[in-house]
């Protein structure tokens, strides 16, 4: 996946511990990642767009669209929201990543 804006906030070493576990194959765990990108990536950016005003939903996700690798938008989304997007988004994510282990623990979980 292309970089984006947020990746420098995002620690996913326990899922990835979990995954090679699970999986079998390269492409197993290739398929699990592309998943585990897309939720967190529609994770951040509702959250985002939970927080931002509505009215700038609009030119945040133009901004997006143009440079979605740029970390500037973190600073417009912190002038914009009014507090730390960096902590809110880490916050987000741990909580994830709680989520996401959770999942993959149930699912692996020997049946008796």
């Amino acid at each position: 996946m292309s970089k984006i804006f947020y990746d420098h906030l995002v620690d996913l070493s326990q899922v990835e511990k979990k995954v090679k576990k699970i999986a079998k194959t390269q492409e197993e765990r290739e398929e699990i990642y592309r998943l585990i990108d897309e939720i967190i990536h529609h994770r951040v950016i509702g959250c985002i767009l939970n927080e931002l005003p509505e009215k700038s939903h609009k030119e945040f996700l133009q901004e997006f669209s143009d440079r979605p690798h740029d970390e500037g938008l973190l600073s417009y989304l912190g002038k914009n929201i009014g507090r730390d997007i960096g902590e809110f988004i880490k916050n987000e994510i741990h909580q994830l990543t709680v989520e996401l282990l959770s999942y993959i623990e149930e699912r692996t979980r020997p049946t008796s």
